[in-house]
């Protein structure tokens, strides 16, 4: 069900003017971004307050789901005294730092693969087995490998982070090269364009929403990546602080270094939207958007 289906569409009478068109659908605009944080902002507080007063009344287990204030207090506690294993910011910079290398490399390396072998049909038959061989390997298995391999260091985490993205960032940018319209491809070709002229005027601009679709959840997969990556072994890092916590059983320490990823990934996925909006201004509006 979308968004015209629920909202009753504005009727004018006979007459009524472009500025009070203009004026009745800017307030129209107005309500239902209201409406939109309303309704986001009392789930949250509905969920977080009937987890707070649940585990205040001991009907769940404190020691297994903590509770939010509890949460807070924690992350609070790491920010101004820092862990056990040193400054919150550094081991949120590791982490980062590894996910951003996986997330650029990894984009760049899909980026190109998928418009590569979306272009050339003799090199999409030769690789396209050994990619889905390759892709068929659960990712996170790979970490045990990576760190023997690279060790506890920098290396083995930007590679399983890399290996997170580049899978994601090849379908998408393969299927959008595959998806480009064949009506342009050809009336550029009348007019004489070239091979790679095809593909930077045509090919790579039709398939850029899949690219840009495949980047905003490529993020969460490089942080993953990192994360995973510290759990099975690190000196520093948000996942060694995830590690830390399970072992001493501290369900707030779990749930506070939770709550920073997902801040982060939130941050990212509006600095992605951004970026997304800048390069493609050339792009119609989204149709619940024009109504």
């Amino acid at each position: 069900m979308t968004d015209t289906t629920l909202a009753a569409p504005i009727v004018f009478q006979p007459g009524t003017s472009d500025a009070e068109i203009e004026a009745a659908a800017a307030l129209a605009a107005r309500k239902r971004n209201l409406a939109v944080y309303f309704w986001r902002y009392a789930i949250l507080i509905v969920f977080l307050g009937g987890w707070e007063l649940l585990s205040r009344a001991k009907l769940i287990d404190e020691f297994f789901y903590s509770k939010p204030t509890t949460i807070i207090d924690r992350l609070w506690e790491w920010t101004t005294e820092g862990t056990s294993e040193g400054p919150l910011w550094f081991h949120l910079w590791v982490t980062m730092e590894e996910s951003l290398l996986g997330f650029f490399t990894g984009s760049i390396a899909g980026i190109v693969a998928g418009i590569a072998l979306g272009r050339n049909r003799m090199l999409s038959d030769v690789f396209s087995i050994y990619i889905k061989v390759i892709n068929s390997v659960p990712r996170v298995v790979l970490a045990p490998i990576f760190i023997m391999i690279f060790g506890l260091g920098l290396t083995s985490k930007v590679a399983l982070s890399f290996v997170m993205v580049f899978f994601v960032v090849f379908s998408n940018a393969f299927q959008g090269v595959r998806e480009a319209d064949r009506n342009l491809l050809a009336n550029a070709q009348i007019l004489g364009a070239k091979d790679w002229q095809l593909t930077r005027a045509v090919v790579i601009p039709s398939a850029m929403s899949w690219i840009f679709a495949s980047l905003h959840v490529s993020f969460g997969f490089a942080i993953v990546g990192a994360i995973v990556g510290e759990f099975v072994g690190a000196r520093h890092g948000i996942g060694l602080l995830i590690n830390i916590a399970k072992g001493s059983f501290d369900s707030a320490g779990m749930y506070a270094a939770i709550v920073i990823i997902m801040v982060v990934a939130l941050a990212a996925e509006y600095a992605m939207t951004i970026i997304e909006n800048h390069l493609a201004k050339w792009r119609p509006a989204p149709l619940q958007d024009t109504n």
